[in-house]
């Protein structure tokens, strides 16, 4: 069987601010096998790599634009802040990135820039030196059809990276997730990318034998989130095994060590969660902290 793969969620934000290239070298140096880039677009086409295409939490955006702030219907949800589409890439890049999440290290805010994902694609070779091994890359398409209505589609640019850089002909260590499931049928029909679709923890209806023949109509492997396929009460859904016998892999996300992110059957240990789900024989693990998934790993 296959080593399962450890995939730098972001890179590797449990010690840097997310989405930076930084973040992504330390991510493969503490030994992830893929890195994830989330995928939105700015004003002028250009993908840059954030969560969110709302800024204001990840970045300075705030303060260096405060003319800016804007309210905006994204997937039926009313949000205000501001956004990666009013910026131009010259704008973007005066910003640097801040780390999102409460408890987690600050002292790198400010220091680091937004990538765009050329600059990502273009650092692969030298992880690979670093690390002396392939690294892949996941990315995930944000918010797909919003960008698309805006006249942003990041589908054409996403692909056009991705074979500049060599790796876009359906290589097994380069796959492409979304929540959505239109922008993924349009992908699987237009290029051999390995296609990962993502499901919520709402969506539980998604992994019954009916969905998952549906996901494999057009998607290589599921997304799916921890307590979908070990429940709060540490009991194994079955869920693993009906997706492996739909044909499809499965990456689980996410991994974080703070406790307040870590089910209650695992007495408070992360590695004591990760093993438990690499028995399940899962083929990708999305962690904040690829050290302890590493160190965790059969």
């Amino acid at each position: 069987m296959q080593r399962t793969l450890v995939i730098g969620h972001r890179g590797a934000p449990g010690h840097l601010p997310d989405h930076t290239l930084d973040g992504y070298r330390l991510a493969v140096r503490l030994g992830a096998d893929v890195i994830e880039p989330d995928l939105v677009s700015t004003r002028d086409g250009v993908l840059v790599a954030r969560h969110e295409n709302e800024l204001s939490a990840s970045t300075d955006a705030a303060v260096r634009f405060p003319g800016r702030r804007a309210e905006k219907q994204v997937d039926g949800k009313v949000v205000a802040g501001w956004f990666v589409e009013d910026l131009t890439l010259a704008e973007v890049r005066t910003l640097r990135a801040r780390q999102p999440m409460e408890g987690r290290p600050t002292q790198y805010d400010g220091t680091l820039g937004v990538p765009t994902f050329d600059e990502i694609l273009a650092i692969l070779p030298e992880l690979e030196r670093m690390a002396g091994r392939p690294i892949g890359i996941e990315p995930e398409t944000k918010h797909p059809s919003y960008f698309r209505s805006i006249g942003l589609p990041i589908e054409p640019a996403m692909v056009a990276s991705l074979r500049a850089h060599g790796r876009g002909e359906g290589r097994a260590d380069v796959f492409v997730q979304s929540f959505e499931e239109d922008n993924l049928r349009m992908l699987r029909a237009t290029t051999p990318l390995r296609l990962v679709q993502l499901v919520d923890t709402t969506e539980g209806e998604r992994l019954s034998e009916a969905g998952l023949r549906r996901i494999a109509e057009y998607a290589h492997a599921v997304g799916a989130p921890k307590r979908l396929l070990i429940g709060d009460d540490g009991v194994d859904t079955g869920a693993v095994a009906r997706i492996r016998a739909a044909g499809l892999a499965v990456h689980v996300w996410t991994f974080r060590n703070e406790p307040r992110y870590l089910p209650p059957w695992c007495g408070g240990d992360p590695a004591a969660e990760l093993r438990r789900f690499y028995a399940l024989g899962v083929d990708g693990v999305f962690s904040d902290f690829p050290d302890t998934a590493v160190a965790a790993r059969p």
